[in-house]
């Protein structure tokens, strides 16, 4: 039987992204194994719902560090100790830095909240809003050393309505991205991805 691909997950707020990877997990749709889930933010709601299932979690305060990088090597550190082989930022609220990029070469994966390359950063849905764009969406990248910059593998888009609120559109976006982003992780887990410059080539099923 082959090993299970194991996942570190990054969060810092509520965890509805980790909620439905969890899900996907438990009802077998995605395999992988969620080695331990870590947030920078002792009260991450996304640590309760960890904790729930029984994964392993850590609260890593990056203010008792001089600064990013000597942050990131903690983190570094605990997702080596728990074998951790790809790692997924499902709402963590903090830039990383190459100290954590190049222990994890295109091994670090982030959903954005726009059809990335429009609307990079925070509040992307208000972003698209404020530009008048007819339709919206998420990715899932690669992370690199830029902004929201790194090698897309995955889009999925949602039409914007004349009274989309940023609310509201943010609800729409959020349901897909909690689709894509698992779809994405079966894809790395299954050795289907290779990065070729910017691109990201999805191989079909032997």
């Amino acid at each position: 039987m082959r090993k299970l691909l194991t996942i570190g997950v990054l969060v810092s707020g509520n965890g509805t992204n980790l909620q439905s990877i969890i899900d996907r997990c438990e009802d077998g749709s995605l395999s992988v194994k969620i080695g331990c889930v870590i947030s920078n933010n002792a009260d991450a709601f996304a640590l309760e719902r960890a904790r729930k299932h029984g994964i392993p979690t850590r609260h890593i305060d990056h203010r008792e560090f001089s600064g990013r990088a000597s942050y990131d090597a903690a983190l570094v550190k605990v997702l080596r100790e728990h074998d951790v082989e790809l790692i997924i930022l499902a709402g963590f609220m903090r830039i990383i830095t190459p100290v954590l990029i190049d222990a994890f070469p295109n091994a670090i994966m982030n959903i954005h909240p726009a059809l990335l390359p429009a609307f990079p950063g925070l509040h992307a849905q208000r972003q698209a809003l404020e530009y008048g764009v007819k339709i919206s969406g998420c990715t899932v990248h690669f992370v690199d050393a830029g902004t929201d910059t790194g090698p897309i593998i995955m889009q999925a888009t949602v039409p914007v309505d004349a009274k989309d609120t940023e609310e509201t559109l943010s609800a729409r976006i959020q349901a897909e991205e909690h689709c894509i982003f698992p779809k994405a992780i079966q894809l790395y887990a299954d050795g289907r991805l290779t990065v070729e410059g910017r691109k990201v080539i999805i191989s079909s099923l032997a």
